[in-house]
């Protein structure tokens, strides 16, 4: 793929739709998804969406007893395993237990991340953004590849976001081993987020596997805990008394709608033959407009969809795989 194939469609949802409108016509009863991070924020509304509609999910977690008084509450067949993304040893425990419990993977929605921490080292030393947003994922995904490949038709779906525009892949410095920036950092991430999807989507070509990266929109989670009060207030999410800037609530999404560009790009016919395109509010993304004043926070950059660029970074990643 490339940046001209970044064309939108006639979807009939918009960043207003909740995931519950979007699955609302979908047959989805029987089928088996993976959400990382499905226990909260938005994951946990993309877990209660296809659980509804018959989906036996499975969410890896950190910890049984925070994702059990979340998901409890919940209707539907939903099972729970240990995993932490930042712990390859646990990331390949956990896809082995898969692996052998189950005969089919259609969706596998890489939604967990961290974002905007101070510097910190996961792994062997990989920049903890890298490593968890991507690198995990990474992991994840390739010890899972046989039951991805075994499943016809498997969509995996990629987390990325609207801060990809804050830093291209740093080739010459990705684990920023100088000049730590928290922001450039979670930029670079999303980015290695959307080229992961793009590069998937190939390697699942034969077994009409398609990959897709989405930008979910701004929404108010447990993302931000790393943001103190006085830097939100800097970036107008909130006023001084914690309540939501204007701003914020016209442009911030509910996690019902945050959720609902992931179940798009997992199950809408619309992005069959359109492997690896980078979507947002239940669409596939235009390129960024520069001329638009909201250039910031729409569209997708071109070195988000670099096919290259992608290939490069998978084959960087395979390698720092088998370093660990």
């Amino acid at each position: 793929m490339a940046l001209s194939d970044q064309q939108p469609v006639n979807s009939n949802f918009d960043r207003n739709s909740t995931g519950k409108e979007v699955l609302a016509k979908a047959e989805l009863e029987g089928k088996v998804a993976i959400v990382t991070g499905g226990y909260s924020g938005i994951g946990l509304e993309t877990t209660k969406a296809l659980a509804e509609k018959g989906v036996k999910v499975i969410v890896p977690v950190r910890s049984l007893e925070k994702a059990e008084d979340s998901l409890n509450e919940l209707e539907g067949d939903i099972e729970t395993a240990v995993m932490d993304l930042s712990d390859l040893k646990s990331v390949a425990s956990f896809a082995d237990t898969i692996l052998e419990n189950n005969d089919q993977l259609d969706f596998l929605i890489n939604n967990a991340g961290i974002m905007a921490n101070p510097e910190t080292r996961v792994g062997p030393g990989w920049e903890s953004q890298f490593g968890v947003n991507h690198m995990g994922h990474f992991a994840l995904t390739i010890s899972l590849m046989p039951l991805l490949k075994g499943t016809p038709g498997t969509r995996v779906i990629a987390l990325s976001s609207t801060a990809h525009k804050m830093s291209a892949i740093r080739w010459d410095d990705i684990q920023f081993e100088s000049g730590y920036d928290k922001w450039q950092a979670y930029g670079q991430s999303k980015t290695a987020n959307a080229l992961f999807a793009n590069a998937l989507s190939r390697r699942l070509k034969e077994s009409d596997g398609l990959a897709f990266s989405v930008h979910p929109g701004g929404i108010f989670t447990p993302l931000q805990r790393h943001l103190p009060q006085e830097e939100m207030v800097a970036l107008g999410w909130i006023n001084e008394d914690g309540s939501p800037t204007e701003l914020a609530k016209q442009g911030f999404k509910t996690p019902e709608q945050g959720c609902s560009t992931t179940l798009w790009a997992a199950t809408s016919g619309l992005l069959e033959g359109k492997p690896g395109v980078y979507c947002e509010d239940c669409n596939i993304s235009a390129p960024t407009d520069p001329a638009s004043p909201m250039a910031r926070y729409f569209g997708v950059e071109a070195h988000a969809c670099d096919d290259e660029a992608a290939e490069r970074l998978w084959q960087i990643s395979e390698a720092l795989l088998e370093e660990a």
